[in-house]
């Protein structure tokens, strides 16, 4: 059930980010819902792959060109789904930034972990 309410939640968080960030534009709730899945798919099976092979250049940055891989992510994401458009590259790393934090409050606000413990 909680991983249902999180899926919502980050939807919602993606439907936000589409309101917040100039060039980032979703269609409607399910393009969100389908984008949202798409989004965690490829954070749990491309990120690591990603992070591997530029590990060098994360290093050198201090961790920075993680916020570009993120944005990679986001922006791949929006160019292959229909209904999901997100226009350059810099758009998708605030988009993915914003993303992130939009996920997390609401799921802090949301979700009591407190209560499952």
């Amino acid at each position: 059930m909680k991983l249902l309410i999180v899926w919502i939640l980050n939807a919602l968080a993606l439907l936000a980010v589409a309101y917040f960030v100039p060039n980032i534009h979703v269609a409607d709730f399910l393009t969100a819902l389908v984008a949202a899945l798409v989004i965690g798919l490829a954070n749990i099976l491309i990120k690591p792959i990603l992070v591997i092979f530029t590990l060098p250049i994360t290093i050198l940055t201090l961790g920075l060109f993680i916020l570009v891989i993120n944005g990679l992510l986001f922006y791949g994401v929006g160019n292959w789904l229909q209904g999901f458009e997100v226009q350059t590259l810099s758009s998708g790393m605030i988009g993915a930034l914003v993303y992130s934090v939009f996920s997390w409050l609401l799921a802090v606000i949301v979700i009591d972990d407190k209560k499952d413990k």
